[in-house]
């Protein structure tokens, strides 16, 4: 045996430290065999969980599938102006409505309530458009902003001035665009206007000004702003 590399001795330490390795594994298997109903449930049940979301997945996939190939069809309908009957569908293919109740979950039934919304809307169904525009999960996109802007219209028919205005605000933030927000945030104005909310009003039209300077928009605000400067003053 060389002895350029003698062993070193076990610490007290080092004793320690295995035996509360071996002491822990003991109990372990002590814990696992008493109670080994217990734990092969568990590991079933996490098992399950996750083949439940695994399906879960597979099926939202599956259904997200039919539900573009059918809204495409009630999407005809609607681009056509047949509103009612892109509602209601035909003996052929399914409405918007079937499509928004079957597959709401999905991306594209999530969709169908939003074109549901504006068939109510066009036709002048407020009540029906208002609640539908609800029930739509509003992104951050141009179908989001439209969403909130439809809403706002809706209240702004209705004398909702300072609701209305600020939907139309709110619809001009979501999807930040050249051509959409600068119009949104004069209709916000227009509706703050309305309801004699005068220091709103002139914030959306400043805020066209400074943010929005090369919009077609821009230039008519300095007359809005005067225009409502002298309400204000005349209140």
């Amino acid at each position: 045996m060389s002895t350029l590399n003698p062993p070193k001795p076990i610490t007290k330490r080092q004793e320690l430290r295995e035996d509360a390795v071996i002491t822990t594994y003991a109990k372990a298997w002590a814990f696992l065999d008493q109670n080994r109903a217990l734990v092969y449930g568990a590991i079933a049940a996490v098992v399950l969980v996750i083949l439940g979301i695994i399906g879960w997945g597979y099926l939202q996939g599956q259904k997200a599938d039919e539900a573009q190939s059918e809204l495409g069809l009630a999407l005809r309908l609607y681009e056509a102006g047949d509103y009612q009957v892109a509602l209601d569908g035909t003996e052929s293919a399914p409405g918007l409505l079937e499509v928004a109740d079957e597959y709401g979950s999905t991306a594209p039934g999530n969709i169908a309530k939003f074109y549901v919304a504006d068939s109510y809307f066009r036709m002048g169904n407020y009540d029906e458009a208002l609640t539908w525009f609800d029930a739509f999960d509003a992104g951050a996109n141009i179908v989001g902003a439209s969403a909130l802007a439809g809403e706002a219209a809706i209240y702004e028919g209705r004398g909702e001035f300072s609701r209305a205005g600020d939907l139309f605000r709110r619809a001009a933030t979501l999807y930040e665009s050249e051509q959409t927000s600068p119009q949104y945030l004069l209709d916000a104005g227009r509706a703050y206007e309305a309801g004699g909310a005068y220091d709103e009003a002139l914030e959306v039209y400043e805020q066209i000004k400074d943010d929005y300077p090369d919009a077609s928009l821009a230039s008519g605000m300095d007359f809005y702003i005067a225009r409502t400067k002298a309400k204000q003053n005349a209140s």
